[in-house]
């Protein structure tokens, strides 16, 4: 096997599309709860971050700053085939519960080539209005290591995550919405 510079290049880029292969293709299978589970999270208080939103919204939205709300952090990105389901489904539960107090931040994990594609994206699957985020530095990923794409965290009214949905399953809304409604009236 070549381990010289020129063949560098080329095991990045192979490394780069298995993991893109990986994380959009293994979206479809899994179930919630499971992997998340394993990092410790549920029943954990949620990593707090804070992050500037892309789009028309202004000024930082913080973890910690939605305590008393319920929030979904959904890991997304715009390579992500399965996240084009899910996201008319967030936009959907954040229109019919947003004024009972939940809230949805859709952080995407897309490199920096493709963040510009972030806001069309929401655009053209589902019209999202929720909070949209870029993590530039992967900062938030660290701590949320979400398995795949896409993965959403379900944190209570008082900062604690209580659900976690790994991947994407047609009719997986009706339980994400069963959870949420369950937190809300508490």
């Amino acid at each position: 096997m070549r381990t010289d510079a020129a063949n560098g290049p080329f095991r990045a880029a192979l490394a780069a599309a298995a993991l893109s292969l990986v994380a959009c293709g293994a979206a479809e299978v899994g179930g919630a709860e499971s992997a998340a589970d394993k990092g410790g999270l549920i029943g954990a208080p949620a990593p707090d971050f804070s992050v500037k939103p892309i789009g028309k919204a202004r000024g930082e939205v913080s973890l910690s700053g939605l305590r008393g709300h319920v929030v979904v952090v959904d890991f997304w990105g715009t390579f992500c085939e399965p996240c084009k389901k899910s996201f008319p489904k967030l936009e959907d539960l954040r229109a019919k519960y947003a004024a009972s107090g939940l809230r949805v931040i859709g952080v995407s994990e897309d490199e920096a080539d493709d963040r510009d594609k972030i806001p069309g994206f929401a655009d053209a699957y589902g019209g999202a209005k929720f909070t949209l985020a870029w993590d530039e530095d992967k900062s938030i990923a660290r701590h949320y290591k979400p398995e795949t794409m896409p993965s959403s965290f379900i944190v209570d009214k008082a900062g604690v995550v209580r659900f976690a949905h790994v991947g994407y399953h047609d009719g997986e809304e009706a339980e994400i919405e069963k959870q949420i409604k369950e937190l809300l009236d508490q």
